[in-house]
């Protein structure tokens, strides 16, 4: 069976880690985008709330429309009528007023669900409100959330005493509030057994209108105007600003009689309490106490002029795609690219993606924030580790393979070619020594240790001649059984090249003898145990043999010859070490006479010409 190449097996491997880090991704993007187009809660419902807020601060508060009117039961009315509730032959009084303004539509954000205790007040309350187009407050109660197809299933309903309400509309007041408690939604209807109520906004913007709403799935139409909806027919709300953005006139003075007609004429007129301790309230973006009918104010205008927010299932479905992909993306990037700008580049997707949604919201169209943050953002970090850490183990994968491979070359050769990886990629011609190295007498020692222990002894001897060379600049080319090849110079031109190769060969003498009498395998070897050394200088190809994928680095041409004969030559004349003239020459070496045994003109085997060969039987003297 064939076996992969290193750069093969990376690339499966990465494409097995792209696969499984697009598969995680896609499932639990897919399960969070499921639920957010289903309309499900999630953890992240509260993340959404406060970036919501977040949004709705910076695209800032805007102008309500014209033509709309709150007016209020404020602290000052609640003083006058001493507490609250406002007394019903006092709302009479109000209302009548309101009434006389001749205001488009009548809203009144307060509950009448029983009769008073003053019947001619309850009589005159329902007088004053048969004298313009009125909706009345209703209330629903919930139970366990329960819903058909996104609906809510109300529990029970509570409408206007008939005293009071029998001939006027009402709707219900009932606001959905988010994980956060934040307002975000108006159910437009409700289910209630097998009837329908409405909400008290939509009641409120078809008598504006004078035309019945028709209720869609995904939109509203009232007249001229159509609404897109939330699931489960809801109004997103979108508040205009805080307390009292929505123009606010005081009840006190409408009852005083100091303000104009004018200012209620032809007006949708919303009352309803903003009395602290006598009204309910609500966090939004803009102000922590909201009162209800501002909110209620808010939904009307929105259905009366479209200003509101768009979350449809269409804008769902955007936002469960953009998710989707984002996440698939990021898992990608982070699987295939490197690490550092994967995780830069897909934060960049996302935060333009969330810039994108900003202004989208901006305009009017609620994108979610928190389902693409949560489908691509979480994923990033724990994709970011998983694949450190195969990025770790793979770099310790190529450290360990990296330091075998050193140990198949000098260190030195192993250096420069780390970081010079196209070293000898073109032969190179340069003068410098070559030693041949053999260890004498070797043979017959192997006979009597063995293979176990000839090996640990060659590895002593190859640790020490590798050692002795590389300390003089030395690189050792080959390893041959008992003997090795070394060249100088081989990695920089070095004008002192001759002298380190003279030296190495007297340092190496006189260590292999050293290391022959303490070494305890060889006890006992005495001379016949030596080492022999043949050295020449001259022209040197430098260059790479083997195929494509098996080279090593060596050295050819006539030194390399010459250098190995000059062993025969030591062997011969029984020297330990046959020096040419000419890397006597080259080391600076004028007067060879004073270190070596024996000067010899001498042939050498294949070649035409005599060399000069300097013989030292010992140690060169210092």
């Amino acid at each position: 069976m064939p076996v992969a190449e290193p750069g093969a097996r990376r690339r499966r491997i990465d494409r097995r880690f792209a696969l499984l880090a697009l598969a995680a991704v896609l499932g639990w993007s897919g399960w969070l985008a499921q639920r957010h187009v289903a309309g499900r809660a999630t953890l992240l419902d509260r993340a959404e709330s406060a970036l919501t807020d977040l949004r709705l601060r910076l695209a800032g508060p805007r102008p309500p429309p014209a033509g709309l009117v709150i007016v209020a039961i404020d602290d000052e009315t609640v003083r006058r009528e001493g507490g609250f509730p406002v007394a019903r032959a006092t709302m009479a009084r109000l209302i009548e007023g309101i009434a006389a303004a001749r205001p488009r539509t009548l809203a009144i954000d307060v509950l009448f669900l029983e009769a008073g205790r003053q019947p001619e007040a309850d009589r005159a309350l329902h007088a004053a409100l048969a004298r313009a187009p009125t909706v009345l407050a209703a209330a629903a109660v919930f139970e366990d959330g329960a819903s058909e197809a996104g609906i809510p299933v109300a529990a029970a309903l509570h409408r206007p005493a008939p005293e009071i309400g029998a001939a006027t509309a009402s709707g219900l007041v009932n606001v959905s509030e988010d994980a956060a408690g934040v307002p975000r939604h108006l159910p437009l209807v409700v289910r209630t057994g097998e009837a329908v109520a409405a909400h008290f906004v939509l009641r409120a913007a078809s008598l504006a209108a004078r035309t019945d709403p028709v209720v869609g799935e995904g939109a509203v139409r009232i007249g001229a105007t159509t609404v897109p909806l939330d699931l489960g027919r809801h109004l997103p709300l979108r508040p205009y600003g805080p307390r009292r953005t929505i123009p606010t006139l005081s009840a006190a003075a409408l009852l005083d009689g100091t303000v104009p007609a004018s200012a209620l004429a032809d007006r949708v007129v919303v009352v309803g309490a903003t009395a602290l301790g006598g009204s309910d309230t609500f966090a939004t973006a803009f102000d922590p106490v909201l009162p209800g009918v501002e909110l209620l104010a808010t939904g009307i205008a929105h259905l009366m002029t479209g200003g509101g927010l768009v979350r449809d299932a269409g804008v769902r479905r955007l936002d469960a795609a953009a998710s989707v992909l984002l996440a698939a993306a990021a898992a990608l990037l982070i699987a295939l690219a490197p690490p550092g700008p994967a995780i830069v580049l897909a934060l960049l997707l996302l935060a333009g993606w969330l810039a994108a949604g900003a202004v989208a919201f901006a305009g009017g169209t609620w994108w979610s924030a928190a389902l693409p943050l949560a489908a691509a953002g979480l994923p990033v970090l724990p994709l970011a580790a998983a694949r450190q850490a195969l990025d770790r183990r793979r770099a310790a994968a190529l450290a360990r393979s990296e330091e075998a491979l050193r140990r198949l070359q000098p260190a030195a050769l192993a250096d420069r070619l780390a970081w010079d990886p196209a070293y000898l990629a073109e032969p190179v011609a340069r003068d410098i020594p070559v030693l041949f190295i053999d260890l004498t007498g070797f043979t017959r020692q192997s006979e009597r240790l063995g293979p176990v222990r000839t090996r640990a002894v060659l590895k002593a001897f190859h640790d020490l001649v590798d050692a002795t060379a590389s300390g003089q600049g030395g690189l050792v080319v080959n390893f041959m059984g008992d003997g090795a090849m070394v060249v100088f110079g081989a990695l920089d031109p070095d004008p002192a090249v001759g002298a380190r190769a003279v030296a190495a060969a007297e340092d190496l003498i006189a260590r292999t003898a050293e290391w022959i009498a303490r070494e305890p395998e060889l006890a006992g070897a005495g001379r016949a145990l030596d080492v022999r050394i043949g050295a020449h200088h001259g022209p040197v190809i430098l260059s790479r043999l083997g195929s494509d994928t098996n080279q090593h680095i060596t050295a050819t041409g006539d030194t390399v010859n010459v250098a190995s004969r000059l062993l025969a030559v030591a062997s011969e004349a029984k020297a330990r070490l046959a020096v040419s003239a000419d890397l006597l020459a080259a080391a600076g070496i004028a007067a060879p006479g004073e270190h070596f045994d024996e000067r010899r003109v001498t042939a050498i085997r294949g070649r035409a010409q005599t060399l000069e060969v300097w013989l030292g039987r010992g140690r060169l003297a210092s």
